[in-house]
């Protein structure tokens, strides 16, 4: 298939599907830090490229819920309406097969519910995130706890947390990778990179 990963600067999800044999693309405003098959500029100028296949990850900085606290600041409105107009865009694209990842958000809100919520230690990634994936012409991704009859374990034992808050309201609260990730410039970045586990898992069940 030819495959296109949108909002992609890892290569990750890319280069699980071209182990796959697929012709894999990944397209960013930013460079790919693995070398490969990678577009840098906007997606939007090559969703009529004949795709069969599209993964994208649009930037959730103003759809998460996570950054519920700043959501009625200046200017955040209307950055929200954009980042979901360019959300909806991925959405409405003239590709057969979608898959929009996001967190837990506002396009469960305005558009409609995702089709399935994953975590990454469901395909071997011992970590927290809950990760929410909106599908158009594609089924659930499978996992497994334990070995079935036609399916292997996939899963890892449940993460365990990183630390526990030790002041403020919260005192007590586990605290896991993704929450426990150091601030700083590359803060976004770094909790952007997608998950090996569930990347090889869309590429062996989709591809």
């Amino acid at each position: 298939m030819k495959v296109l990963i949108a909002c992609e600067f890892s290569g990750i999800v890319r280069e699980a599907f071209k182990k796959h044999g697929h012709n894999a693309w990944s397209c960013d405003l930013l460079s790919s830090e693995i070398l490969g098959q990678h577009i840098q500029g906007d997606v939007l100028k090559i969703l009529n490229n004949g795709w069969d296949l599209m993964i994208a990850h649009p930037p959730c900085t103003y759809l998460t819920y996570a950054g519920v606290a700043h959501w009625n600041k200046p200017g955040r409105a209307e950055k929200r309406k954009q980042a979901m107009e360019f959300f909806m865009y991925l959405m409405n694209a003239p590709i057969p097969k979608i898959c929009i990842e996001n967190p837990v958000g506002y396009p469960s809100k305005v558009f409609r519910k995702p089709d399935q919520i994953i975590q990454p230690y469901y395909f071997g990634d011992r970590l927290l995130k809950r990760t929410c994936l909106w599908l158009k012409g594609l089924p659930p991704l499978i996992w497994a706890k334990e070995d079935e009859l036609f399916w292997k374990k996939t899963a890892t034992d449940y993460p365990e947390p990183e630390y526990y808050q030790k002041t403020g309201k919260q005192k007590g609260r586990k605290r896991y990778y993704i929450d426990a990730m150091k601030g700083g410039k590359d803060r976004a970045k770094n909790r952007s990179r997608f998950f090996p586990g569930i990347a090889n898992a869309m590429a062996e069940q989709w591809g």
